[in-house]
């Protein structure tokens, strides 16, 4: 038996959590084209026979904003500590930059192996993709070098087998039908928030977060009320929609996530309530669901 823990770094929207969930070939983390899309530490588990990775998707470290960006970041940054590996991720199509010199750099304190992962190769021609090898190689000693394609799952499977030979430790740390450690009514709330990521306009989703308030499971049917919290009554009127449409299309989308998941039909409630200024406020953090954030 061979098990252990890696983390997945990088910058915002580079696709992080699409890698998480074809490594793991089920969706526990959400995705957008929006950044910073995470925001909780997601532990995704990878079980074979022989073998359980337990995968952990960080948020992007980026330049934050506000209070709640700067503690995101230094829990991300925490997670480069005491695991077997880290997967890298940067996304190849778009460059080296200086958010993932940044990163870089910070690795250098790092004792684990960092495996760097080139993400949206299916986007790069051979040529492109030797380039972008080449201008990583040189800023950091990595332990290997994958070029993939999350969103179409190539080369995924070399990423798992290269990972088994870092593994340290003989136990398994979950049962072997778990793929998460994350609770149903926390990803409940995240399949809410994916869908408004994913509805509403680029200035929208940071000022948005979800939390379930309700979680009642029955016989054939699971009650799940969630409340949907935004800063300002501005965006709590553009969140409900003309007549509610827009978060009625949220909730009829992401109840299908749900029934997906557990397997049972859902009655899913939404509300949006105003807290201003929450992002700032870190009394707030832990009563809106970010439980697994260091204060």
């Amino acid at each position: 038996m061979r098990s252990g823990f890696v983390s997945i770094i990088g910058r915002p929207n580079v696709g992080k959590s699409t890698l998480l969930n074809s490594l793991i070939n089920q969706k526990i983390a959400i995705t957008s084209n929006k950044p910073q899309t995470t925001r909780n530490i997601i532990q995704g588990i990878y079980n074979e026979e022989g073998y359980q990775i337990v995968f952990v998707d960080t948020p992007g470290i980026h330049k934050p904003i506000n209070k709640l960006g700067k503690i995101l970041n230094k829990e991300a940054q925490s997670l480069t500590r005491d695991v077997d590996a880290v997967l890298l991720v940067v996304d190849a199509k778009d460059g080296l930059g200086a958010g993932d010199k940044k990163i870089i750099a910070d690795l250098r304190v790092t004792d684990c192996p960092v495996i760097l992962i080139l993400n949206k190769i299916d986007k790069m021609s051979k040529e492109e993709i030797i380039t972008s090898i080449n201008d990583y190689k040189e800023l950091y000693d990595f332990a290997e070098i994958i070029p993939v394609s999350a969103l179409k799952k190539e080369n995924v499977d070399d990423i798992l087998n290269t990972i088994k030979k870092y593994l340290t430790d003989n136990i398994r740390y979950f049962d072997e039908d778990m793929i998460t450690s994350s609770s149903i009514s926390f990803m409940a709330s995240e399949f809410v928030r994916e869908k408004l990521l994913r509805m509403t306009e680029q200035e929208i989703p940071h000022s948005i977060t979800c939390v379930t308030s309700k979680y009642e499971e029955k016989k054939d049917i699971v009650n799940i009320t969630v409340d949907v919290i935004v800063d300002r009554d501005s965006i709590k009127k553009m969140v409900i929609g003309k007549n509610g449409q827009l978060l009625k299309s949220v909730g009829i989308e992401a109840r299908k996530d749900i029934e997906d998941l557990i397997g049972k039909q859902v009655y899913l409630e939404l509300y949006v309530k105003t807290l201003k200024n929450w992002r700032d406020k870190e009394k707030y953090f832990q009563e809106l669901g970010f439980n697994d954030l260091d204060f």
